[in-house]
């Protein structure tokens, strides 16, 4: 049974930073790459960054490239999302998601449609 567990959201002024933690359970991750995402009230879950746990290529959306940063801890399992220089834009539940990587992977690793496994979700509250 594969397990994602986000931790780490929370409350935190405009300019302030947090760091997301995604604890994977369940399975072999070696193959596979891990997202993360987010979804504001009525919008769309949209990309955020990605990394592949095998070789640590990261991936990120243009709106929070230089402010994010991706990364993993093969031994412990998780994959973290260090948010600096926060923007109230940026207040949203994040989602960590899993998916088996192919040599397609470029294609897909931004569509959240995509992954096959997903955490329950933490929230990030920016204020102004």
């Amino acid at each position: 049974q594969v397990q994602l567990v986000e931790s780490g959201g929370g409350l935190v002024q405009a300019g302030g930073s947090l760091r997301l933690s995604c604890a994977a359970s369940g399975r072999t991750f070696s193959r596979y790459g891990m997202g993360w995402f987010r979804q504001a009230p009525g919008k769309e879950r949209e990309f955020v960054a990605a990394i592949r746990w095998s070789g640590g290529r990261t991936y990120y959306a243009d709106s929070v490239k230089d402010r994010f940063t991706i990364s993993r801890d093969n031994a412990e399992n998780t994959v973290y999302l260090q948010l600096n220089s926060l923007k109230p834009e940026d207040t949203a539940v994040y989602y960590c998601a899993a998916v088996l990587v192919t040599s397609a992977w470029v294609t897909y690793y931004r569509n959240y449609v995509a992954y096959d496994f997903w955490g329950q979700g933490t929230q990030v509250t920016v204020s102004s």
